[in-house]
């Protein structure tokens, strides 16, 4: 079964909305509530000039009165003057006929379920909380069932276009227990989406099948085994896991593992310092000429029997 999230650049770029939002507030204001003294706090007056001496001002987000409100709709049909034939009003398109929930609450439920892990019974009492109303666990099975059914044939859409297009992507896999039995979850990746895929194992034949066994663009990826299959050029290791790697090395004896694991542990830090920068920044062409000069202090020279790493610092 393959479950996707398409479109979600807005949550990975959530750091910086944070950053934003606490230097300039929120991106909108729905109201404005004028908070004015009603008496003096010196003396007990209770009239005050009309234009304010000053103006403090903090946004909040908060909870509505009524987050989930009943709507009942009134279809009309009506006989035209002309022809005297009845013609009825097209439905709301936040609604569907026959069906109890709105188009946006059965998609706020479903985000809540798959993506939030909320179970039927939590989402009851959500519902109860925030509208007062009762919605049955069928119902909410139900609905879960018509939204598999409805994005289905866009997860599948998807999946087929990231393995005949073969975009650069992050690939993962985790552990997901499901019943008791161990699965795994693969994630495949980039900013414009985010494709999940469900298997019963971390091979490399899963990868392969979501894939293929050749890939033309760059794959974002830890240091499993598995994705080693892929030419050099086409793999970008995750440098965290590299850290790590070199910071064990640094710690190993040996005549020269301390010199060679700090070298290059050094050199990454000091990618994740610059890049670290570019983000808070986004100044691409300082951000570029730093990467140039780091890509000229780092180069593979080939040896006798061997290849050695040649790390030129400054």
């Amino acid at each position: 079964m393959l479950q996707a999230l398409s479109q979600k650049r807005d949550f990975l770029e959530g750091n910086q909305a944070i950053r934003e939002r606490l230097l300039y507030g929120f991106s909108r204001i729905d109201r404005i509530e004028i908070l004015k003294p009603s008496v003096c706090i010196h003396c007990g007056q209770t009239e005050f000039l009309d234009e304010p001496i000053e103006v403090e001002t903090q946004q909040v987000a908060q909870l509505v009165a009524q987050p989930i409100e009943i709507v009942e709709y009134r279809r009309r049909w009506c006989q035209c003057r002309g022809c005297s034939q009845v013609t009825s009003a097209e439905w709301s398109t936040q609604m569907i006929p026959g069906q109890d929930l709105g188009v946006k609450l059965q998609a706020f439920l479903g985000w809540l379920g798959n993506y939030g892990h909320l179970p039927y019974e939590k989402q009851q009492e959500m519902l109860w909380e925030l509208g007062k109303i009762k919605i049955g666990l069928g119902t909410l099975v139900n609905t879960n069932q018509r939204l598999e059914q409805g994005i289905k044939p866009h997860v599948e859409e998807l999946s087929n276009w990231v393995k005949t297009q073969q975009p650069s992507i992050h690939v993962d896999e985790t552990p997901w227990p499901v019943k008791g039995v161990k699965e795994w979850l693969w994630v495949f990746t980039n900013q414009d989406f985010c494709l999940f895929r469900a298997a019963d194992t971390r091979s490399r034949a899963e990868l392969e099948s979501q894939l293929g066994s050749e890939y033309g663009r760059v794959i974002s990826s830890d240091d499993l085994s598995v994705y080693n299959g892929y030419p050099v050029k086409a793999q970008q290791k995750c440098l965290a896991h590299l850290r790590r790697h070199f910071q064990r090395l640094i710690q190993l004896p040996g005549e020269n593992n301390s010199l060679i694991g700090k070298a290059f542990k050094d050199l990454i830090d000091e990618g994740f310092h610059h890049y670290s920068q570019w983000q808070q920044n986004q100044d691409r062409n300082l951000y570029h000429q730093w990467a140039v000069g780091f890509s000229e202090r780092v180069e593979l020279t080939p040896s006798i029997g061997n290849s050695r790493f040649v790390c030129r610092r400054n």
